[in-house]
């Protein structure tokens, strides 16, 4: 009986929490369908120390903008996903919440993203981030970050806001799809070429037969007549021969043509892979010089050139001194560190006694030297 009992309690205890939970409910959704939005509260989670890129006006001016109805309307009306597509529309921001309290006031929390230098290179003035993240710079605002100047072209269109790699991918992806429908321009002419080739095969197996198998007593065809019918049909091959090798000359240029525009979409594949590469030891390069506390302090900006080679050659500018530093080609971490090595040796061993104005430039662009004109 007690065990009866105890499943009842617990049968009862049960219902009165999903009573409640629907009592609850009931009693928000009535409150969110009457109850007026009182007020904006714009948070930000600056992930900047000194500068932001983002600020509570701004984000109000945004939301304004938008259109999007806020103060004096019902909470259940107010558009959350809405407000948040609209701030996370701007590249600079990395995330977005927007929720509404109980009491009537609109919470938004806006995170931005952290760049890592700063591209100033023809018609190019963007952020991008150490995760390869690029959004153009705000014409209000700025942080401090190294600058990229220079004959650079980076891998991604002006005004471009996203992850450089998915620009990338998408540029393959459809180079990929026009070497495809080029690939199916030729089955005409693939066609065309089995043609020629059967046709080809007809013409060897043109014979002439002789009408008659023994010429008796003005019977059969004569030696002299079968003989020019002979030498006739030899000129129609002969003829048959030439018209079919310029149908095929023809077609095997239509053929390489198409051959040569896919190898021209693949050839671009692989020039857009390598300014993708150069971005990504760029990015690794100003990170490593960011990460460093003397050549996070002491590189102020970053001339970045694209030789005739294809290679990424880099100027640094330092913070002190009059010199310019030669560095030469950008490459992994480990080369990368070799080479400031060096430089920061001749820094301590050879600058500090000569003065830091001794010298117009400072190469270490070659393995093991360190290299000054005046």
């Amino acid at each position: 009986m007690r065990r009866v009992w105890n499943i009842v309690g617990v049968v009862f205890m049960w219902c009165a929490v999903v009573g409640f939970v629907i009592f609850f409910h009931k009693r928000a959704e009535q409150h969110a369908s009457t109850a007026l939005v009182q007020g904006l509260d714009v948070a930000i989670l600056d992930s900047l120390p000194d500068e932001t890129l983002v600020s509570r006006d701004l984000v109000e001016r945004w939301i304004t903008k938008s259109g999007i109805p806020t103060t004096g309307v019902a909470i259940a009306d107010v558009d959350l996903m809405g407000i948040e597509s609209v701030i996370r529309s701007n590249g600079f921001v990395d995330r977005a919440n927007a929720h509404v309290t109980h009491d009537g006031v609109l919470h938004v929390v806006v995170s931005q993203r952290k760049p890592l230098l700063r591209l100033l290179v023809d018609g190019y003035d963007c952020y991008i981030t150490q995760e390869g993240f690029a959004f153009p710079a705000p014409g209000k605002s700025s942080v401090y970050v190294p600058v990229v100047t220079g004959s650079y072209s980076p891998p991604l269109e002006r005004g471009y806001v996203g992850f450089v790699k998915d620009h990338i991918s998408r540029l393959i992806d459809e180079s990929n799809e026009r070497i495809s429908a080029l690939q199916h321009d030729k089955k005409p002419f693939f066609e065309r070429e089995k043609e020629i080739r059967d046709s080809v095969k007809k013409v060897y197996g043109l014979k002439v037969a002789r009408r008659g198998i023994i010429r008796y007593q003005g019977w059969g065809e004569s030696d002299e007549d079968f003989a020019k019918r002979q030498k006739i049909k030899k000129r129609e091959k002969a003829a048959l021969w030439r018209r079919y090798a310029f149908w095929k000359r023809e077609n095997t240029k239509k053929l390489e043509a198409i051959t040569a525009r896919q190898n021209l979409e693949l050839e671009k594949q692989k020039k857009l892979m390598k300014r993708y590469e150069d971005f990504t030891k760029l990015i690794n390069f100003v990170k490593y010089i960011e990460d460093d506390s003397f050549w996070g302090a002491e590189i102020v900006q970053i001339e970045a050139s694209t030789m005739s080679s294809g290679a990424l050659e880099l100027k640094l500018i330092p913070r002190t001194g009059s010199h310019t530093v030669l560095f030469g080609e950008v490459g992994d971490n480990e080369q990368n560190e070799e080479k400031l090595e060096r430089l920061y040796s001749f820094y301590q061993n050879g600058l500090r006694n000569l003065g830091w104005d001794s010298f117009r430039t400072i190469s270490v662009k070659y393995k093991g030297q360190v290299v000054c004109s005046k």
